[in-house]
């Protein structure tokens, strides 16, 4: 019978006494809980609350502030791109003023020129066209003086003719 008894008392078996000191220890445990951990628990999580608020908070303040530098630095950026493309320009515009006077100054040296050989070759024209008329005047003084000299008939006539141009071919430098 022994064991009947044994196998009787197991756990589906009520027994009010059990049931109170059961419902005692609980209640002091959870009393004892609420006082010496339930506290502390609650404040360690409302402080680790405070702590993620506080690093969300940080983190937009710093993402606000990044994207302020970001748009400062493409602000600094584009102004730094039309710096340059406007020194490129002057730049440009410099060198097409610098060329536009070199050309100019080179034609005025080439019309220079120009006009000095012009003014050369009319004087070598000049000189040309006044030793010519010398010596015209010379052959036509040695011309007249030889036909006052004589009286011609059309034998001396060609005589002399051909004597001319024979001392006229003597008296011509020689041609280069």
């Amino acid at each position: 019978m022994n064991l009947l008894v044994l196998a009787s008392n197991t756990f589906t078996d009520v027994k009010p006494g059990l049931i109170i000191w059961t419902w005692i220890t609980f209640i002091i445990v959870l009393f004892i809980l609420r006082k010496f951990a339930w506290g502390p628990l609650l404040s360690a999580v409302e402080g680790r609350e405070k702590n993620i608020t506080n690093a969300i908070e940080s983190a937009k303040r710093e993402r606000a502030e990044a994207e302020k530098l970001l748009g400062e630095q493409k602000t600094a950026i584009a102004s730094a791109r039309q710096e340059a493309a406007d020194a490129v320009r002057k730049t440009q515009a410099d060198m097409e003023k610098f060329r536009e006077e070199l050309m100019s100054k080179a034609r005025k040296e080439a019309d220079s020129l120009k006009a000095d050989a012009q003014r050369a070759i009319n004087d070598e024209r000049v000189k040309a066209i006044a030793e010519l008329k010398g010596e015209a005047a010379k052959l036509s003084i040695a011309i007249a003086e030889k036909l006052l000299n004589e009286r011609l008939d059309d034998a001396k006539h060609q005589a002399l003719a051909q004597q001319f141009v024979q001392d006229l071919g003597k008296n011509q430098p020689p041609t280069a």
